[in-house]
Parts: C-alpha cells; structure tokens; sequence
C-alpha cells in the first residue's frame, strides 16, 4: 500500500464526509473525484465503506436522542412513532433499490450523468427556497407518518447519483410542510437506517473482493469521513438557522456546468 494511494483515500474520506448531509450528492463527488484522480476499486466497495464512518458521526452528533429513543422504545410514545417514521421513511429507497441499483449504477453512475442531475438538482432547490414556503412541521417529533412516507418516497430520487440523499429529503420535506431544520435533522435520522442497509448489503455482496491488505486504505478513509462528516453536520444545524439552501444550489449548476464543458471541450477525459 504506497503513500499516494493512502493520500487518495484521505481525500476521498473528506469529500464523502463533506458531501455525505449537505445538499450536494456525496455519490456524484465521490464518481467526479475518483474519476479525475484514477481511483478504481472493484464495485465501488471502498465508497460504501466510508460511508459508515459519516454514518458514526450521525450517531455520535445526535446519541443522547438515539439513546432515547433506544431506552423508550418499549413504553414512551413519542420513541415509538420516531422509529415507525424512519421505518416508513426507510422502505421505499429500499424496495426500489432492491428492484433497480444494478440498472441504475449501470446507466448513470458516471460524471456525465452526475453532472446533469447536478445542475437539475440546484435549479430544484433554487425553486423550492424561492416560493412561498409555509411550514406546519416545526419538531421532529411532530412528523407524521404520511410526511415520513412522501420524504421517503422524495428518497428514491437519490438513487441517481448527483441528486444527494439528503438534497431530495431536505428539499422535499420543505416541500412537504417541514421547516428548514426540521427537515435536516429528519434527513440525518433518516441516513442512518438507509446508509447502513446500503453498505453492509454492498459491503456483504461484494464481500470476495475484500482483501485485509486494504484495512489501512479503509481505515484512512473511514477516519477522514467521520471526522469532516460530523464538522459539516455541525456546520450545516448552524448555517440553516439564518441562511437558505440557494449557495448548495448554485455550487451545484456551477460544478455540473463545469464538468459538462470539461467532457464536451475534451478537457477531461471522463468516463461515460
């Protein structure tokens, strides 16, 4: 395992930590980054597996509610409707996933694609932070589970990659009648469940491609993305309270705009 191999896992440990809960697509970077930087690995198994380290910084962020809620689950109300929300939440990521991901990692897993539903994506989030927004969910623990259902359902966009997990479950809670924060936090409890299944299924499927000469690759990565995922969750909870989503929009029709006139001028060679 030679240095500069272990520098290209720390970078890409940042940037799936960075992206992983803003509205940006954690998948599309990390497609867009290991293109530009020659990293291959055999199905993608190192991406799925740092995700576990932005899923720990969740976990860690918010453990006294998921204490809470562990310790209530048998008798207090309010832990039993917050884990049948995210159960609700969870399944229709999870049936379509299982029905499509070869399909869609086969057609859209590339810069190209990750580009357009980049620029798509902002010009979504443009729209949804410039009408009128009124919101009559203003606490986690006033989300029903018919809101759960459509984030969920918002969710299954995420499939493709550039749209972000958490971009579509934001801006779709929004839609939906959550306010800003609690859209965000929802979508981070939401992570949990959904990125966990993701990448222990992944992590199990591909499971003969795993070699213990890769556990430092991994641990390098692993770390990088726990460490920069649970600043940009704190960073995000702060900046949310007095500012809109319109710069992640931008950033994003920037970055896609620029990928595009890199493919189409042959500046990059991307891979389609």
């Amino acid at each position: 395992m030679d240095w500069l191999f272990l520098a290209k896992a720390l970078l890409l440990g940042v940037v799936e930590g960075l992206t992983e809960f803003l509205p940006v697509s954690s998948t599309g970077h990390l497609i867009v980054v290991g293109d530009l930087i020659g990293f291959f690995n055999e199905g993608k198994v190192f991406e799925v597996a740092i995700q576990l380290g932005a899923i720990l910084a969740v976990l860690f962020e918010y453990r006294q509610r998921f204490v809470s809620v562990a310790t209530g689950l048998r008798s207090d109300p309010k832990a039993q409707r917050f884990v049948l929300n995210l159960l609700v939440a969870f399944l229709p990521a999870a049936v379509m996933g299982l029905l499509f991901i070869k399909q869609i990692k086969f057609y859209f897993f590339n810069p190209v694609s990750v580009a357009t539903a980049l620029i798509v994506g902002g010009l979504l989030i443009l729209y949804a932070e410039r009408r009128t927004h009124t919101a009559r969910v203003h606490q986690v623990d006033d989300i029903g589970w018919r809101d759960a259902l459509k984030v969920g359902c918002a969710q299954v966009l995420a499939m493709i990659p550039g749209t972000s997990r958490s971009g579509a479950t934001i801006i779709g809670g929004m839609f939906f009648g959550l306010d800003r924060k609690v859209a965000a936090e929802f979508s981070f409890f939401l992570a949990v469940p959904t990125m966990f299944a993701a990448t222990f299924y992944d992590l199990y499927k591909h499971r003969d491609v795993l070699s213990l000469s890769d556990a430092p690759m991994f641990a390098v990565g692993f770390v990088a993305a726990f460490v920069s995922a649970l600043l940009a969750v704190r960073t995000l909870v702060r900046f949310i309270a007095t500012h809109t989503y319109e710069v992640f929009a931008w950033y994003r029709i920037v970055f896609g705009v620029v990928i595009l006139a890199t493919w189409y001028w042959g500046w990059v060679s991307w891979s389609v």
